[in-house]
């Protein structure tokens, strides 16, 4: 098919040994239709079509949903793609994704569905104490819940970081305490920190002192009684 300027709604198939960096695949081949285009950037968001999304791995899918990435819709640059011919309907995607919904029924993680159910139950235990179903007021319930289960120091992993930041995946770190500043209580609900960071905490990494993300910490001792409730804490923020 001749290519020209992609339009929202163009029928798009990726090019041969394209990868997905966020998943680390290759995605040569897969097909959707062209949902937005990025003016600033130049990249294209492609939503995947019902037979692409049925060929997702399920692991795929669950490793998204647990790092809250969107499985449905891909950004690439145009010249990863080329136009070709719809072979679904709209329709046929919206009800592709309700299956793969109904199919992967959790809410909160993609451990065994006894797991998956305590976690849900926890997580669902800590906002059962909110004062009303916003944001600001989970986080609150989630500081003062941290606050009364963590004991500390204890040493953590980074699992998760900025690309400019001090610290890299797979330091081994010492969490000292809930970040607070000089003055106040660290306030989680800060407009410019808050949907990035959520609740940081001071740490140390060497002769060095941070101020870091909680949700992109992992406790090493797996078998301490920090694990659960960080690792609660992670999921719940990570798909909110």
């Amino acid at each position: 098919m001749a290519q020209g300027k992609l339009q929202l709604g163009d029928s798009v198939i990726v090019k041969p040994n394209v990868e997905e960096l966020d998943l680390n695949i290759n995605i040569g081949g897969w097909q959707g239709r062209v949902a937005e285009i990025e003016e600033e950037d130049g990249l294209i968001g492609i939503d995947w079509d019902s037979l692409t999304l049925k060929q997702i791995p399920d692991k795929t899918i669950v490793y998204c949903e647990v790092e809250g990435l969107d499985w449905a819709r891909v950004y690439l640059e145009p010249a990863d793609v080329e136009q070709t011919t719809a072979r679904d309907s709209e329709d046929d995607v919206v009800k592709t994704i309700e299956q793969i919904e109904s199919k992967h029924d959790f809410t909160w993680t993609d451990e065994a569905p006894e797991e998956s159910e305590e976690i849900d139950r926890r997580i669902q235990a800590v906002l059962d104490n909110a004062e009303d179903e916003s944001e600001e007021a989970a986080f609150e319930v989630w500081q003062e819940y941290l606050e009364d289960e963590l004991e500390f120091p204890f040493e953590a992993e980074v699992f998760e970081c900025q690309e400019e930041g001090p610290l890299q995946e797979g330091d081994q770190v010492t969490v000292v305490g809930i970040y607070e500043d000089d003055d106040e209580e660290y306030d989680v609900f800060d407009d410019d920190i808050e949907d990035i960071f959520g609740i940081l905490v001071l740490l140390r990494h060497g002769r060095e002192e941070y101020e870091f993300p909680l949700c992109d910490l992992e406790v090493l001792d797996k078998s301490s009684d920090n694990y659960q409730p960080v690792k609660d804490y992670a999921i719940w923020f990570a798909n909110r």
